[in-house]
């Protein structure tokens, strides 16, 4: 064979072996999203319930009741993202993910079979116990297999998943509960997707501390302690934007059934089919928002201006919400609701990666860690305050009140807080 046979030959396998390895690196990127969709299905599944009166009635629940109880998951779920941080730092992706996602789709299950409201609260804790490697898992895995200009993409993909989890697992466990009651629902969705586990095992190495180590010699960066990103203003504008956009997540995650039914004359499964709707749109823009972004910056965009002006805009699209809360139409609530979620997906995947661009280095997962901590306070806060309120005022007026104003704080954290020159200087 002559050289220039040789060279082409050369080439040709070259290319094969890239494309193979972007098929596998997008294909576990979707495999991702489709693990938070089933976490968000599993997490969103009791507000579809707390709308079923039957449910309600079983365990004699009012209105704090059934915030509080969307809030345990949120608890635990919360206060474990930093030490799930250090796991997935300190032992991988792989295995660790594996476990959890069996762990917490047992107990799902296992929600069926409950009697008293104190089990009911005992498994939401355990559930935020099993789902809490998710996020830091997940990001530090994109973090080290996908580029910067591709990972605004990888991101939205990944995010998406937290709005289709709610997209899907509304209607469906909406039409569960509908055919089969609430009982037969939560063990229906929790061991059916233990098949994930499959593709996971089969297709994920376990080689990202090594691609970890990899990164850390060839930039020459130190891996930064914790107490260092918790030192500057940059890391605090992140934990106080994320708290402000989820709250409104989080409020429309675990309230919005209800509010459709209660507040808007819906039935149970028209209610869950505009939530599924609602933040189906935002997973949809989220996406897009994501590519984008992407495109932008390899064009030359400056990426952390372009991704601050897509999340600063995503949180102001989201403040319509109030136009349709204000107004005595249902068609204009409804049409704001799916407005003002799916404009928020302009902030989801470039948020995220913001952080990613801004602090890069070994400590991702516990980076992720902190940052998702931010976000799932504001998952216990959202349903337990919205229940207060609204027990207190009598109406969903108040609720959508706090959501407004913390959408503007999140506006200001990054505007004036999430800048480069406020990034930890020993970031690599």
């Amino acid at each position: 064979m002559r050289y220039g046979e040789t060279l082409y030959v050369l080439n040709a396998l070259w290319y094969c072996k890239r494309s193979m390895t972007d098929a596998r690196r997008w294909t576990i990127v979707c495999l991702l999203s489709l693990g938070m969709i089933i976490a968000y299905v599993d997490r969103s599944n009791l507000s579809v319930a707390l709308a079923d009166k039957s449910f309600v009635k079983e365990f004699a629940l009012s209105d704090q009741d059934r915030g509080r109880l969307s809030s345990w998951f949120f608890l635990s779920y919360a206060f474990l993202q930093i030490p799930a941080g250090f796991v997935v730092d300190r032992y991988g992706v792989k295995f660790p993910y594996a476990l959890s996602f069996a762990f917490w789709s047992i107990v799902s299950a296992a929600t069926g079979f409950v009697s008293a409201i104190w089990q009911l609260v005992g498994l939401r804790v355990l559930l935020g116990i099993g789902e809490a490697v998710v996020t830091p898992a997940s990001l530090r895995w994109i973090r080290f297999n996908v580029p910067e200009q591709r990972r605004g993409l990888a991101v939205g993909l990944y995010m998406a998943g937290t709005k289709a989890g709610p997209a899907i697992g509304a209607p469906l466990a909406a039409y569960l509960i509908y055919h089969y009651q609430w009982r037969a629902m939560f063990a229906i969705l929790g061991i059916g997707c233990l098949v994930w586990l499959i593709p996971w095992l089969t297709l994920v190495k376990n080689n990202d501390r090594e691609l970890e180590a990899q990164q850390a010699k060839s930039s020459g960066a130190a891996a930064m302690p914790l107490k260092v990103l918790l030192s500057t203003r940059l890391m605090w504008g992140i934990i106080i934007g994320t708290f402000c956009y989820n709250y409104f997540v989080f409020f429309c995650m675990t309230w919005l059934p209800a509010y459709f039914a209660e507040s808007r004359g819906m039935t149970l499964t028209k209610s869950g089919v505009f939530t599924g709707f609602s933040f189906g749109g935002m997973a949809t823009v989220a996406t897009l928002a994501g590519w984008v972004a992407d495109k932008m910056i390899q064009r030359g965009a400056d990426s952390v201006r372009t991704r601050k002006l897509f999340t600063i805009a995503g949180f102001a699209v989201a403040s319509t919400e109030l136009i349709g809360a204000m107004s005595d139409s249902q068609t204009v609530a409804m049409t704001f609701a799916i407005i003002s979620l799916s404009g928020l997906g302009l902030a989801t995947a470039n948020y995220w990666a913001l952080t990613q661009t801004l602090m890069p280095g070994a400590a991702i997962g516990k980076i992720s860690g902190v940052q998702n901590m931010a976000s799932n306070l504001a998952g216990f806060v959202a349903p337990y305050f919205t229940g207060w309120l609204k027990e207190t005022t009598g109406s969903y007026l108040a609720p959508m009140y706090a959501v407004g104003v913390l959408l503007l704080v999140g506006i200001g954290a990054y505007t004036w807080m999430v800048e480069a020159k406020y990034a930890p200087k020993t970031a690599g």
